[in-house]
């Protein structure tokens, strides 16, 4: 997407990562890595908390901060998180502000014990189900939607037997995206929605469970994958490692709609997302691109790192060679979690120079995932011409953005969107490039290997209707 360069101002959202140490080993350390998997998911945040299972005194150790995994722990307050049950977070904010006290894991402490909670999407209604909580007494410290999901499990919880029929219970009143672990004095549970907007794996390490957005933080720390949570699904690990399932919120699975934009670029590469390889998907949007938007060219580059593998897919199909156009300083944290559009537009040469040795003289195909505001995509042609490109040819692994995203990816109004009332020529001439050809979009369901999936950024047709309300504030502008 132009976003791996300066305009990703579509978040990453989060990532979570909960363990369970059924031996009573330490977590943290072992989550710290989980998170450094995840660090691709978001940049802004990131915390741990633990607890013991084994003392009986409910006591949580936590530490949380703005900044990237490797800023917010060392080896001191990493050897203060004492306890065999934790979750992590890495967060990009797509609703609440960027701010020490919105990160997660969030930490509550009511009559029943306490809960220790990481979520990952947008609730719908979340500020319905907020001014509900608030007139019944509630006090926030927080301005993010996790808060609300763990009140009503707290609440849930009084009344019921478990602290997962409490959960279930809780999320039969919320609506939107959640891929979220919890964890309980004794137990680990993890949740994705109906609609299963949000990956979320099962893996298991020795006598350790994990519940984690993506299988690349169970391959990071050499973990067994055990299987996809299911949409709708609520798992639970016991203490004597029994995975029980709940699946009374399930829907249809013609009614799921997984996030394609999962598939063509916030996991990870080497993920693999309900079955489906991420390699092989944007392999594939590379393929299908060079098939339906075929140019004469003597050079296929990607965008790093968003690009790399479409560009690969373009290359094979189109037999086009495949280069290398751009040096990354790889030091750099990933622009487009800098939330501001003037941040981002600063950071596009600090991040990436492209190689007059590769591209001099030559017609060059340059593969993006994405052009949201097109900023990026502008400076990027720029660059390549500016360093000998005989022509510059963009090609888009997606189709074009043409409505905001409501369930926990930062896509912005459409009056912000560049391919908003414009044709493809149109953006073609802003952005400076000789031709411009985006996926189409009947192309879409062959990227998740057939699973439904939702594209509403691109067609308007919403699993969920949007809010009244807009939850997503601050990245308007």
């Amino acid at each position: 997407m132009d976003f791996g360069v300066s305009e990703k101002t579509v978040g990453v959202e989060c990532g979570v990562f909960g363990m369970y140490d059924l031996s009573g080993g330490d977590v943290a350390s072992t989550i710290y890595y989980g998170l450094y998997a995840l660090q691709h998911r978001g940049q802004e945040s990131a915390g741990i908390a633990v607890t013991n299972t084994f003392n009986g005194k409910n006591q949580v150790f936590a530490h949380k901060d703005l900044g990237r995994v490797n800023e917010v722990f060392n080896e001191n307050n990493l050897s203060t998180l004492h306890g065999n049950l934790g979750v992590g977070h890495v967060r990009y904010s797509t609703a609440g502000a960027s701010t020490r006290e919105n990160s997660q894991p969030l930490v509550l402490n009511y009559i029943k014990g306490t809960l220790m909670l990481a979520h990952n999407g947008n609730l719908v209604n979340a500020p319905q189900l907020r001014r509900e909580l608030a007139m019944g007494g509630a006090i926030f410290q927080t301005t993010i939607d996790t808060e609300t999901i763990a009140y009503h499990i707290a609440r849930e919880r009084i009344k019921s037997r478990s602290v997962e029929s409490a959960t279930v219970r809780a999320l039969e009143k919320v609506l939107g995206s959640y891929s979220f672990v919890v964890a309980s004095p004794r137990k680990l549970i993890g949740a994705r929605d109906p609609w299963g907007f949000r990956p979320l794996v099962i893996g298991k390490l020795e006598n350790a469970y994990i519940i984690t957005s993506e299988t690349c933080a169970l391959e990071t720390i050499n973990a067994e994958f055990i299987r996809d949570v299911l949409p709708g699904e609520v798992v639970t690990i016991l203490p004597d490692g029994t995975i029980e399932s709940n699946m009374d919120l399930a829907l249809e699975d013609e009614e799921t709609a997984r996030c394609i934009f999962e598939y063509i670029y916030f996991c990870r590469p080497d993920t693999n997302f309900d079955g489906m390889s991420v390699t092989k998907s944007r392999i594939l949007a590379g393929k299908l691109l060079a098939q339906t938007c075929p140019v004469a060219a003597d050079l296929v580059a990607g965008v790093p790192e968003s690009g790399n593998m479409a560009a690969v897919g373009f290359s094979m199909q189109s037999d086009i060679p495949y280069g290398i156009a751009f040096t990354k300083n790889t030091y750099v944290g990933r622009t487009f979690i800098k939330p501001r559009q003037s941040s981002r537009v600063k950071s596009v040469k600090v991040k990436l120079s492209a190689l007059r040795d590769m591209v001099d003289g030559k017609r060059v195909v340059i593969i993006d995932d994405s052009i949201v505001r097109g900023t990026t995509s502008d400076q990027i042609i720029t660059m390549l011409r500016e360093a000998g490109a005989r022509e510059v040819h963009m090609r888009v692994s997606s189709p074009p953005f043409y409505h905001p995203c409501y369930f926990g990816i930062d896509i912005p109004k459409e009056d912000q969107l560049i391919a908003n009332g414009r044709t493809v020529d149109e953006i073609c001439k802003l952005i400076g490039a000789d031709s411009l050809g985006y996926l189409p979009i009947e192309c879409l369901p062959k990227l998740s290997g057939g699973l439904p999936i939702c594209d509403a950024c691109f067609s308007g047709k919403y699993p969920i209707d949007p809010p009244v309300e807009d939850i997503r504030g601050e990245h308007d502008d």
